[in-house]
């Protein structure tokens, strides 16, 4: 008797545990609760970054979510153009927000094209943001990864052209595996935007990082496509040191 007891009673132990990890888990994915969930008071500048996944957006009711600023996705590749970006990019500039535009960079064209498809579609204007180029892997080349020497040479090229023309240097964009592959103990005098949607970011060759996506399931109100989350972001520093950025 005694024994069934005890086997009852791990039994619900077990069941209360199980509920509470899917219960969890249910959350995580849906944006209720995240994995990271940086100090308001440590990293008071928050921003977004979006592209045509989030549909069309309401630039003044996202505005008014606690965020300072917004990364948008204007071109990747040699030709390709985010079908969204020169409304999101116009609307955008009305609000209070400080407006950057990142570039999806490919490790099948050249630097210098990318380049040229980034400047003809994203135009210079007042107080933008430095320029993004986002470094991070597609389809099978996490498996199968670019020669790293190839991609210093185009990524090179991409940055010098960028900065030739914008007067600004980029901000590189990436994940902790391709920032460890392609980008660390190099382009230090680059600012980082690196992405660790599991934990504190913390770069390989110790350099400080300027930007941190810190999750890709946050929810807002303001946007209406098929991607019903947002990716959120902090700045590593204070509001003047942003107003400086």
């Amino acid at each position: 008797m005694l024994r069934k007891k005890s086997t009852k009673i791990i039994l619900i132990i077990f069941a209360i545990i199980l509920t509470i990890v899917i219960s969890v888990g249910i959350m995580l994915w849906n944006g209720i609760i995240f994995l990271n969930n940086p100090s308001i008071d440590e990293y008071p500048v928050r921003g977004v970054d979006v592209s045509s996944y989030q549909g069309k957006i309401d630039w003044k009711t996202l505005s008014e979510q606690d965020i300072q600023f917004a990364f948008i996705k204007a071109t990747e590749g040699s030709s390709f153009v985010d079908p969204n970006f020169s409304e999101n990019y116009s609307n955008a500039q009305k609000t209070n927000l400080r407006i950057g535009a990142y570039h999806f960079f490919s490790y099948d064209s050249s630097g210098k094209t990318q380049a040229e498809n980034f400047i003809k579609v994203v135009p210079i204007s007042d107080n933008m943001l430095p320029p993004v180029v986002d470094v991070e892997f597609y389809s099978d080349k996490e498996q199968n990864p670019p020669n790293s020497k190839d991609v210093d040479k185009e990524l090179n090229a991409f940055l010098q052209e960028i900065e030739k023309y914008y007067k600004k240097k980029p901000i590189i964009y990436a994940t902790g595996k391709s920032y460890d592959m392609f980008i660390s103990g190099k382009y230090n005098d680059y600012n980082i935007w690196i992405r660790n949607i599991l934990s504190y970011p913390s770069l390989s060759d110790n350099k400080q990082w300027t930007f941190w996506q810190y999750t890709d399931r946050a929810v807002l109100d303001g946007y209406s496509g098929d991607e019903k989350f947002i990716d959120m972001n902090v700045f590593n520093g204070s509001k003047e040191d942003f107003n400086s950025l």
